[in-house]
């Protein structure tokens, strides 16, 4: 039996209406979750296990029902896309070419910033002020090669200063104006740089010849270089530091030893100028010629027991002179009475001389004894004692009257043939 033919074929329910109460009733039950959805003291919802089962039935359904909505839109991509290939590729293409020369430029500009971290990362021992310059342009004159740098007088420059880019020593400046200053570089003819090669300490001369690779004269040593030697600059003569790297020794095709610039790794376009004159400008003249004691008046105070030993060294030292200065001037008393007595012997050999009456024999001299002469007895010192008669008794024979002289002298003559 169909429906119409049953007991509701003449209900009618309208359409709106139906809809108004399906939404009426929705909303007082939404209501209704709302009101009763408390949440415990743990944080729990009241409905968490309702909406928990709910979300995971409804989950499967509702990925089934909106997957053709999906397919739809992807389809609708797809044949948009195809219809309006042709415009997008004009768009892509024109932001291509805009991109292009923002790559360049930003490839450029790494290069450049690479070059100054490399050239901002340059030390010296000791530190020393570096400027930094470009190479403007080649010069032309005396110098074949050369460059010109956007850094002069107005910037410290002055004539001598070494160029270095940021792998190694490239050359030194040569003139100088306000704004611009000429380098020449080590491979010209006019360029003499003192180096060093770090292996074997080996001294010699690097000397620009116009070509690529410098040559190496000057150097003493058998075997003192080798392929692959680093080379540093020397410091001699005070011109350039010590210590800027150079390059590498290579044999030429000569047979001359050269050097390979550490400095031709890279364009010299982005320098550095050392401000270096002399080594004066490292440390004070006065400070190198200060007194070895200057720094004792900014020494610590010292502690007792270095106050104790000090003391104690301190008299050592002075006991030790006063000994000595009293060694001294006992000897010096020595040898002035040593003196006085040779004076008061010598005397009284004179006055004996004289007391000895012209034509009587000389009794008073001792006779020789195989071959050896004594000598007077005022001039004897006893084996005994080892002490000289004194001054008085030495005078008092020279004293003595001429009869006496013969008297006194004949004892005499044992004491010196015992002396002999």
């Amino acid at each position: 039996m169909a429906f119409r033919d049953g007991p509701f074929e003449n209900l009618k329910v309208p359409l709106t209406w139906t809809a108004a109460v399906v939404v009426v009733v929705a909303i007082v039950g939404a209501i209704l979750l709302l009101a009763t959805d408390r949440r415990s003291d743990d944080g729990v919802s009241a409905y968490g296990a309702l909406r928990s089962g709910t979300e995971a039935v409804a989950a499967p359904a509702g990925g089934v029902l909106s997957a053709p909505v999906r397919w739809v839109g992807a389809v609708g991509d797809y044949i948009g896309g195809y219809f309006f290939a042709v415009s997008e590729n004009r768009r892509l293409k024109a932001e291509i070419a805009d991109l292009r020369a923002w790559r360049d430029e930003a490839i450029a500009l790494k290069n450049v910033n690479g070059r100054y971290e490399a050239m901002m990362g340059l030390r010296t021992e000791p530190p020393m002020p570096m400027v930094t310059a470009r190479a403007i342009s080649d010069v032309r004159g005396p110098f074949a090669r050369a460059r010109l740098l956007d850094a002069g007088q107005a910037k410290g420059v002055r004539i001598g200063n070494p160029v270095m880019n940021e792998f190694g020593l490239a050359g030194r400046v040569t003139g100088v104006t306000g704004g611009v200053s000429r380098m020449v570089l080590l491979t010209d003819v006019a360029s003499r740089v003192p180096v060093l090669i770090e292996r074997t300490d080996t001294r010699a001369m690097l000397v620009g010849d116009g070509g690529e690779n410098p040559r190496l004269d000057y150097v003493r040593g058998a075997g003192a270089l080798q392929p692959g030697d680093r080379v540093l600059s020397s410091g001699d003569g005070g011109g350039v530091p010590r210590g800027l790297p150079v390059g590498v020794v290579a044999r030429g095709v000569d047979g001359a030893w050269r050097v390979k610039l550490f400095s031709d790794r890279g364009p010299i376009d982005y320098v550095r100028i050392l401000l270096f004159q002399n080594f004066a400008q490292l440390v004070s003249p006065e400070a190198l010629n200060a007194p070895p004691l200057a720094g004792l008046t900014t020494a610590p105070e010292p502690t007792p027991e270095q106050a104790a030993q000090i003391a104690d060294v301190a008299a050592r030292r002075r006991a030790e002179a006063e000994a000595q200065a009293e060694r001294t001037r006992l000897a010096v008393a020595q040898a002035e009475q040593a003196e006085r007595l040779r004076a008061a012997q010598q005397a009284q050999a004179q006055a004996q001389t004289q007391a000895q009456p012209q034509g009587q024999p000389r009794t008073n001299a001792p006779a020789p004894t195989q071959g050896r002469t004594a000598r007077p007895v005022a001039a004897e010192t006893r084996p005994s004692t080892g002490q000289p008669r004194p001054q008085a008794q030495a005078q008092g024979q020279a004293q003595t009257p001429p009869q006496a002289a013969p008297a006194a002298a004949a004892p005499a003559r044992p004491d010196a043939e015992d002396e002999t």
